[in-house]
């Protein structure tokens, strides 16, 4: 399919919010072809659609770890969230920078996959840090709208 540009930060599309996917139909799984590309074209581990320009709720989840599937799942929603830590994230609609970021310690999130199934996650670390960024985006929020500290990366 096709590497999409990834939007960077100050574009109006990454602070609106994504409308909801009705039908899982060609263009959807045209979506998430090119989310696949664009993501693993770089060393991020997660993508929305709203970072390439689409403005609907899909998300794409690789930790690039052996043991783990990537997750893609569209409409996804934290329907469950415990506990809090503050951890560094960054982004890749915001190359060079990292921030502070307090987030849930563990959520539970329920989508729907490419294959029309609904399904839900419990995760902990790093998957539920990922979880909430990407669908932080999803709302039109980035993870510096969350943060008190921003660090320019060091090469």
């Amino acid at each position: 399919m096709a590497v999409r540009k990834i939007l960077q930060y100050g574009d109006k599309a990454l602070m609106t919010p994504c409308e909801k996917v009705e039908k899982i139909d060609k263009q959807i799984l045209k979506l998430i072809k090119d989310m696949q590309d664009t993501l693993y074209n770089c060393d991020g581990i997660g993508l929305a659609a709203p970072q390439i320009g689409v403005l609907k709720r899909v998300i794409l989840i690789d930790l690039r770890d052996d043991d783990f599937e990537p997750i893609i799942l569209i409409n996804p929603e934290i329907i469950e969230a415990e506990g809090k830590e503050i951890s560094i994230e960054g982004c890749l609609s915001y190359v060079g920078y990292e921030g502070e970021v307090e987030r849930p310690k563990k959520v539970k999130v329920r989508g729907i996959t490419p294959e029309g199934r609904i399904v839900e996650y419990t995760a902990e670390g790093l998957l539920a840090r990922a979880f909430c960024h990407e669908i932080d985006h999803l709302d039109g929020i980035m993870y510096i709208d969350r943060t008190q500290k921003v660090y320019k990366i060091e090469d």
